[in-house]
């Protein structure tokens, strides 16, 4: 546990691996995940005020390792892999929720889930499969929905509320939902104070 906030502007690239067993020994993780092109790269680069920390693509699939990255000795931010990209090969994203499920279940070092779902799309088919599988481990659940910036003042309300409403029935005891915008820096607040309630 740590007594003081922690700085995420000064996370730097610490590993990137393929397989379990090559995850590295630290202390604590928050792990990252959400659909291809959900915004997953560019919230990370925002929270860190970094343009090139998490590498974004418009072809989406393009992350298929575990990325580390520090904000803290022993604390660390995990950049999942993009899940529900179709064009990809089979194999490869036989892999991915090999590695995703196993990591996701198994990891003890993971304090909490921030979850990415575009606020336009939210709740699809395999967000409801992360957000049951991980509701089975008993740890915190942040969802951010990101993208905010392309839906109305009314339609931010009532997505926010629908996804809350949602994803309660699945028994979260620690679960926030917040919008967030990558483009314009909305949201990125909220989000510093929800991880670091996790870490201190």
């Amino acid at each position: 546990m740590y007594s003081e906030k922690i700085n995420f502007k000064q996370a730097k690239f610490y590993t990137t691996v393929n397989d379990l067993a090559s995850l590295p020994r630290i202390n604590q993780e928050i792990a990252i995940v959400g659909r291809s092109n959900a915004g997953k790269s560019s919230l990370l680069n925002t929270l860190t005020n970094q343009t090139r920390l998490a590498y974004t693509s418009k072809t989406p699939g393009r992350t298929q390792h575990i990325n580390y990255f520090e904000v803290k000795e022993g604390v660390h931010l995990v950049d999942l892999p993009g899940y529900g990209y179709a064009k990809v090969p089979e194999a490869i994203r036989t892999h991915w929720v090999h590695l995703l499920g196993n990591y996701l279940q198994f990891r003890k070092e993971i304090i909490g889930l921030v979850l990415i779902m575009d606020a336009r799309h939210p709740l699809k088919d395999l967000d409801i499969q992360m957000i049951e599988f991980f509701s089975q481990n008993g740890k915190p659940l942040h969802v951010v929905l990101s993208k905010a910036d392309k839906l109305s003042t009314q339609e931010k309300i009532r997505t926010l509320r629908e996804v809350q409403q949602a994803i309660q029935n699945y028994g979260f005891i620690n679960l926030s939902v917040q919008l967030f915008s990558s483009s314009k820096k909305t949201g990125v607040e909220e989000l510093e104070n929800k991880l670091n309630e996790w870490l201190i």
